[in-house]
């Protein structure tokens, strides 16, 4: 009988409440969210890591976190590192409940003898080609191993020298017997333990064998009594392998439940072509802040909450889909929309000269820092009589709605005063415009006339003497097309040229020397920003813009009510 999902409800919380209302194990929910050590994880596992967590915590039940360390050969202690940072930073705590795959190898090499010796598991000695070509297809059945019927003992023999380190690697497999005419190839004498010779990260070169994803995966969800095994849509065709194991090991059987996994566009979720793109240095590295990384991600400016919130917002379906990442940029402006603080930082600048301000005078000028939190308070921005707006807040000829400041024209400065351009200077020789001379009105200080007069457009502003230089780093789409994992292209001919663009001149307001990493500000009229922890020194600080204030997530779900 197919379950309902509860009002309210995600069909997985349906289905461990109607487990915990039947007092099925004991009341109890136990998950796990068990990464492969073999690179940095993605958005995709932060989805999966919320749910995990999420459905335990919501529930009264407790989460582990289990490294899937089963292929040595592309594993590493700075990949443990780095999930272990990462999991803890999106805001969750597994507790006590760290563990290994590899904390099990004597359990699992002991159930593998227990498979052979019931006659349901044969050391092979195909080679993998062979076992492919066996394998049969989807629509043509298996054909079976002339080493299938070896006699147990000699099976259990060849097996403990395969522990032993008595052959080559690829010379034997051991391999589950169950039915190579099923129309599911994972059915189909699948091999669950392999001789690799390659030094491993927590058990040095202890082992030479390792088993198999399949094998390990739901044996180490029995051995740490996980009730319930959350995984995606892959992993379906996968169940009956993992239940088949369970049957024949007679283990505790947690219940798997399937999940679609998160597909952002302009995005790959797989960690082989973001580790392609890292050896190729088409980004500085796994953190990169273009990469869909949760380390790119944080460097990048994005909030804990602001991932959690997504997770949320997108929820947990059945059937695949693509998700628009103009959600994700919704939920992390939300997010410090309420919490940055509001800074003027000149990307671009024009310098502008006050004429009729006093060449020897300094005053300063209150600042809200962000009228979204009135906690939030204010701060002094030191003005004077030379001053650097951006260069596209000027036009010398403009169109008729450019609100912006032009000849004869009259705009307001943000916190300061109004301001009317009176000449222009340019290079003799290019035309370029080099500087703005403009006069100001001292009845307008704070950027309201005395007289009610009112202008149409406003500029941020940084004075020129007191400013700081700052490093920008402004982030496009990584790649150009919308749906690069199923691109007929090379990886790299799908990266954006432009996803990058260093602005080495950009000017800020003198709080911003201060400015600490990973400290958040929204620079007024051009997004938002993040210290880079990498980039910044005592002597420049550099910024990251997370997103820009254009949200068009917001404005298509105006149009969608």
């Amino acid at each position: 009988m197919k379950e309902k999902s509860a009002p309210g409800l995600n069909f997985i919380e349906s289905i461990i409440e109607n487990d915990l209302k039947n007092g099925k194990n004991d009341g109890n929910v136990v998950t796990r969210f068990p990464p492969e050590p073999n690179g940095y994880i993605h958005i995709g596992h932060a989805k999966s890591i919320c749910l995990n967590f999420g459905i335990a915590g919501k529930h009264g039940g407790v989460c582990n976190l289990r490294f899937d360390d089963t292929n040595p050969g592309k594993e590493d202690v700075e990949y443990v590192d780095s999930i272990k940072q990462d999991v803890k930073w999106l805001g969750f705590d597994w507790g006590e409940r760290l563990y290994f795959a590899s904390d099990y190898y004597e359990t699992l090499y002991e159930y593998a003898l227990k498979l052979i010796k019931k006659g349901k598991a044969f050391v092979c000695e195909l080679t993998p080609e062979q076992i492919r070509e066996y394998r049969g297809t989807l629509t043509e059945p298996g054909k079976e191993s002339p080493f299938r019927e070896r006699p147990v003992e000699e099976s259990v023999e060849l097996f403990k020298k395969m522990k032993s380190g008595d052959f080559d690697e690829g010379s034997h497999v051991l391999r589950a017997k169950i039915d190579m005419k099923s129309g599911n190839l994972n059915m189909r004498d699948p091999v669950i333990y392999r001789i690799l010779k390659a030094h491993h990260h927590r058990t040095g070169d202890k082992w030479v064998i390792y088993p198999m994803y399949d094998f390990a995966h739901g044996q180490s969800d029995s051995i740490e009594g996980v009730t319930h095994s959350l995984c995606t849509l892959e992993f379906e065709d996968h169940r009956p392998l993992y239940d088949w194991f369970i049957k024949e090991l007679e283990i505790f059987a947690p219940r798997q439940i399937e999940f679609a996994r998160l597909n952002l566009n302009y995005t790959v979720m797989s960690k082989r072509k973001l580790l392609q793109l890292v050896e190729a240095g088409l980004v500085s590295g796994w953190d990169d802040p273009r990469m869909p990384t949760v380390s790119g991600l944080r460097r990048r400016g994005f909030t804990p909450e602001s991932i959690r919130d997504f997770a949320d917002r997108i929820g947990v379906a059945k059937r695949d889909s693509t998700v628009d990442i103009a959600l994700l940029e919704h939920c992390v402006r939300e997010d410090l929309n309420k919490r940055a603080k509001r800074v003027m930082g000149v990307l671009d600048p024009l310098k502008v000269v006050i004429e009729n301000y006093p060449e020897d005078k300094e005053e300063e000028l209150e600042a809200i820092n962000n009228p979204e939190d009135p906690d939030s308070g204010t701060r002094m921005v030191p003005f004077s009589r030379e001053i650097f707006i951006e260069k596209d807040d000027f036009m010398e000829d403009p169109p008729k709605k450019f609100f912006r400041l032009s000849p004869g024209k009259e705009i307001r400065l943000k916190h300061a005063y109004y301001i009317k351009c009176v000449d222009v200077i340019k290079d003799e020789n290019t035309g370029e415009i080099l500087e703005l001379r403009c006069t100001y009105d001292p009845k307008t200080r704070g950027g309201w006339s005395e007289d009610g007069r009112k202008v149409k457009g406003t500029s941020h502003w940084v004075s020129a003497k007191h400013a700081v230089p700052i490093g920008v780093m402004i982030y496009d789409r990584l790649f150009t097309e919308e749906n690069p994992g199923s691109s007929d292209k090379e990886l790299p001919d799908l990266v954006n040229p432009d996803s990058l663009n260093v602005l080495n001149g950009s000017l800020g307001e003198p709080s911003l020397k201060n400015a600490k990493p990973g400290e958040y500000f929204q620079f007024l009229r051009q997004g938002y920003f993040c210290v880079d922890e990498k980039l910044s020194s005592s002597d420049k600080q550099v910024f990251n813009r997370t997103v820009s204030l254009r949200d068009s997530w917001a404005k298509l779900g105006k149009k969608r009510g």
